[in-house]
């Protein structure tokens, strides 16, 4: 019997799809909604995750560290008694600096995961200009070592990029209910002491409550005003990879004997949400892949019904079972391919129009959306695999046909 040409699985698979124009018109169509589908919502999912933690993590440190707070030493156990009953009252919490943070200061520069680290000063205060009082929050910084921390630059408002002694940065709402500009003075009181400071910039934290009560000043003016000579009371850390530092928090827990909270610790609302915003995507591009493989099956189910008797002479001329199955694998293989790169293609042009029409108030775009080549990428060969996949059983199904009885029908 002679040898089959190379490429005659090729030929035929191409012909069947060829000759059932309109069914493989219509399952490429529903492969390419499919994948645009997927690959338009991961990157729209991506996208707004990346905002939502950018705005969040915007005005706070992805790491902090504080003092412990102060517990009471419980009553020993009496030897004599089976049970001891003592009544504790929770001790107040007072303004404590990090021990040694001077010392500690390096060290955390030089961890791997670390990019900045800042010492602070953080308490509250009344801020005074005639009759106007209202209640801040006071941050004593090093301007050039915080601004890696949170982007202060892109913030200002107006006013210049200092903080000398006796110069406060304060949030633009809080200059209102001030009534002052950059270049003016208020009076803080911390009910240690009281200082007159100069407005060197207004700032725009984004968030309306930290407009109102935010307060900058030097990290010196803030030892004296909140009454801790020389010390810190938080040091802020800025991590390479942001999902990377609640991992470096339970290292620095098991190293010192400090309190270390991540930014995940403290917005754990928000991280459910992305966690429950991850799994909603991840089911729904399940569900898209099960409805294309069923597509693509039941267009190969269709045609190898409607093609038994082709089959049954191709396998009377000596095609081989395994042929047969590579014919119909091929078609799943090409729908797949076809079909995974026109949906890549309509997905690109979602994300344009997206982009050019989901404007926010300010005109500007909503929150930035890419598709990287790595979710098309993977999109593309997910689809493919899924056509190969679902042409298993119709391409069984042919293979099994006896060829007298597949002829005469």
């Amino acid at each position: 019997m002679a040898a089959v040409p190379l490429g005659f699985e090729w030929r035929v698979a191409l012909r069947f799809l060829r000759e059932g124009r309109m069914q493989s018109l219509l399952i490429v169509a529903g492969v390419a909604a499919g994948v645009a589908v997927i690959t338009y919502i991961t990157a729209l999912i991506h996208g707004l995750q990346a905002n939502t933690i950018a705005k969040t993590l915007g005005t706070q440190a992805h790491i902090s560290l504080r003092a412990p707070d102060d517990v009471v030493t419980p009553i020993a156990a009496d030897a004599n008694f089976s049970v001891v009953l003592s009544d504790t009252q929770p001790r107040a919490q007072r303004l404590r600096s990090v021990a040694n943070w001077q010392q500690l200061l390096p060290v955390l520069e030089r961890m791997p995961d670390v990019v900045a680290v800042s010492p602070m000063v953080s308490g509250s205060g009344l801020a005074l200009r005639g009759e106007a009082s209202q209640s801040v929050a006071l941050m004593g910084v090093e301007l050039e070592r915080y601004a890696r921390i949170v982007n202060l630059r892109d913030k200002l408002v107006s006013g210049a990029w200092s903080l000398a002694p006796g110069e406060a940065m304060i949030g633009m709402e809080l200059a209102s209910d001030l009534g002052v500009r950059a270049g003016d003075r208020f009076t803080l009181d911390t009910g240690r002491t009281t200082e007159t400071l100069r407005v060197s910039a207004l700032l725009d934290m984004g968030v309306k409550d930290l407009n109102r009560r935010t307060v900058l000043v030097p990290l010196r003016s803030g030892q004296s005003l909140l009454g801790v000579p020389g010390g810190a009371t938080v040091l802020d850390m800025q991590v390479r990879d942001v999902w990377q530092a609640d991992a470096l928090t339970q290292q620095l827990r098991a190293r010192y004997d400090y309190k270390v909270e991540s930014w995940q610790d403290n917005n754990a609302q928000l991280v459910s949400a992305l966690k429950a915003q991850t799994i909603s995507t991840t089911v729904i591009r399940a569900v898209v892949l099960v409805v294309v493989i069923l597509g693509i099956a039941s267009v190969l189910v269709v045609s190898v019904v409607q093609k038994r008797r082709e089959i049954g002479i191709l396998r009377a001329m000596g095609t081989t079972r395994g042929q047969v199955m590579r014919v119909f694998l091929l078609q799943g293989a090409v729908v797949g391919a076809v079909g995974s790169v026109l949906g890549v293609l309509l997905s690109w042009v979602l994300v344009a129009v997206f982009t050019a029409f989901a404007r926010s108030v300010q005109g500007g775009a909503l929150f930035e959306i890419s598709l990287t080549w790595q979710d098309a990428l993977a999109a593309a060969v997910t689809a493919t695999c899924c056509g190969v996949l679902a042409a298993v059983i119709p391409s069984r199904s042919a293979a099994a046909m006896d060829p007298a009885q597949a002829i005469r029908m």
